[in-house]
């Protein structure tokens, strides 16, 4: 006669293991500044939409954006933040990215324009600040932001073949 313990135990180990590899779904996140600041301190996001309008878009341009436009064709590597004029516009962006790219990080940004500059200046005070102590000679190279947007490159980098 087999332990009753034993039974159950496999069956409860068998259990956790199908729970565990069940896929996590992933869901718009509307977060603020301090919120946003918090998530992105260790991992940057790989694109940046500006969803506002054309009138926003041209009275206060948003450095490194994309545009968004309707079909708009990304290869997210990392998270995904929207900015729009309204909480509920970002949401609803996210949500038409989050079904062309299931399983990503998108965020909103709650607040939309004024509270992406505070994160940004937040971030970027901290990275100064980093890179400043960490600072010593050597080759470095620096990743553009929004490099994910599809399409035909803006430059291609080739080298001279060795002689």
């Amino acid at each position: 006669m087999k332990p009753l313990f034993r039974t159950h135990g496999l069956g409860l180990l068998l259990a956790a293991a199908l729970l565990g590899a069940a896929p996590a779904w992933a869901a718009v996140s509307l977060r603020g500044a301090a919120e946003l600041t918090h998530e992105l301190q260790s991992a940057p996001p790989c694109c940046v939409i500006d969803a506002r309008s054309e009138d926003s878009q041209r009275q206060h341009p948003l450095a490194d954006a994309l545009r968004y436009r309707p079909g708009l064709q990304i290869i997210p590597t990392a998270a995904i933040v929207v900015v729009a004029d309204r909480d509920q516009d970002a949401m609803n962006i996210g949500s038409i990215l989050l079904k062309q790219h299931p399983g990503k990080t998108i965020f909103a940004v709650k607040g939309g324009v004024a509270a992406w500059e505070s994160v940004l200046k937040t971030l970027s005070a901290a990275a100064s600040s980093s890179a400043a102590q960490s600072a010593r000679p050597g080759i470095s190279f620096v990743i553009p932001h929004n490099t994910c947007e599809t399409g035909t490159p803006l430059q291609i980098l080739q080298g001279k073949p060795k002689p």
